[in-house]
């Protein structure tokens, strides 16, 4: 039994590192876009209306899903 662990553990832990790198870029990613959003926003005197309580709740469990992974 251990050693067929071990034979899924080695096929599947590439796949489960590549899947974090893609959620910490996809996170990045998100983040490089809400702070050029803010600044666009103070270069034309525009301001964004206050995140939702469902967009609010939506991004902090984007957040903690990409750190807990």
């Amino acid at each position: 039994m251990k050693s067929r662990y071990q034979s899924l553990y080695a096929r599947f832990k590439p796949v489960a590192i590549e899947q974090k790198e893609t959620k910490s870029r996809i996170y990045a990613t998100l983040n490089k876009t809400m702070t050029m959003i803010e600044e666009l926003q103070k270069q034309t005197d525009l301001e964004l209306s206050p995140l939702t309580e469902e967009e609010k709740t939506v991004t902090e469990q984007l957040k903690s899903h990409i750190i807990d992974s």
